[in-house]
């Protein structure tokens, strides 16, 4: 067995080149509107000039990323660095069949933004979703200013240039400020400024790349005592680095777990015997992705 194959393990369908920039005619699916975070992302990996789809929930994500004939693919969070694991996306995940083709780390800057001309002091509503509203109360409390809860931060800018308000300003990102035209006001007001979160670039078919040092995989043992740790230890034996671990319930089973792992690595060779050895020490393992670590992106 080649190198590409032992990467993708059993679940090998296709192998396509990926990168960063790559020209596509057909969209990728993401959660929210045009100008949220999640279109920041694939903008971030596939270039500037990227289509995307907007769906409202990530179930939708995944329905829509899983159609040959409707995309390529999808963005879809799946951790943020307060927030922790964003559980239900990983079960989405595991139940698709969809592949991971990269990461993409982006930083989420919140701004304050407001039609041209509006000056702070002819603010009297803040709209945005209750997330980002919460991220930033150190700035907002002191202002005495309405806040109004909506459904997607990209949305909130998007209506506040529709509305033409000279009175109300919305929280969210740079690309929704600049799309619809807006002036931020007020920048990066957030309360904690390193605040991170973990996208993964989902395509319908295995991709490698010929630098890929990370990998993600599902698995579960037999659940005999030390199992779990036997297996941890064949992983650290070979100098991988298990960059996370999320355990998830099997379905129908008495609080069985099965475990999401991320192994990085500096050389295929590495990943492809640890993948060896868990073979004979899991009772199931999935390859979800082959592919080269992301950076953190501003």
């Amino acid at each position: 067995m080649d190198v590409m194959s032992k990467m993708l393990g059993s679940r090998e369908e296709a192998c396509l080149p990926v990168g960063r920039g790559t020209s596509i005619g057909m969209p990728v699916a993401i959660q929210g509107y045009e100008g949220s975070f999640h279109q920041v992302a694939a903008r971030s990996f596939y270039g500037k000039n990227v289509q995307i789809l907007p769906c409202a929930t990530f179930t939708d994500v995944i329905k829509e990323a899983s159609n040959k004939k409707s995309t390529m693919g999808g963005i879809m969070a799946i951790e943020n660095s307060i927030a922790g694991s964003i559980l239900p996306n990983y079960n989405l995940l595991q139940k698709s069949n969809l592949y991971v083709a990269g990461e993409v780390y982006l930083q989420i800057d919140q701004h304050l933004m407001v039609n041209p001309g509006v000056k702070l002091a002819d603010i009297k509503e803040v709209h945005s979703h209750p997330m980002a509203l919460l991220q930033c109360t150190g700035y907002l409390n002191p202002k005495g200013w309405r806040l109004v809860e909506t459904e997607d931060t990209a949305l909130s800018a998007k209506n506040v240039h529709q509305r033409k308000s000279k009175h109300i300003a919305a929280i969210a990102g740079s690309l929704a400020a600049e799309l619809f035209g807006l002036k931020i006001i007020a920048p990066n007001i957030h309360d904690v400024k390193n605040n991170y979160t973990r996208f993964l670039v989902l395509q319908q078919k295995a991709s490698v790349v010929e630098d890929a040092n990370k990998a993600s995989i599902n698995f579960h043992t037999d659940h005999a005592k030390g199992r779990l740790a036997e297996v941890l230890s064949v992983i650290a034996n070979e100098g991988i680095n298990l960059s996370k671990l999320q355990s998830f319930p099997l379905a129908g089973s008495q609080f069985k777990y099965g475990f999401h792992a991320d192994l990085e690595f500096d050389q295929l060779e590495q990943y492809n015997k640890v993948m060896d050895e868990l073979k004979k020490r899991t009772q199931s393992l999935r390859v979800l992705g082959v592919y080269k670590k992301g950076k953190f992106n501003k």
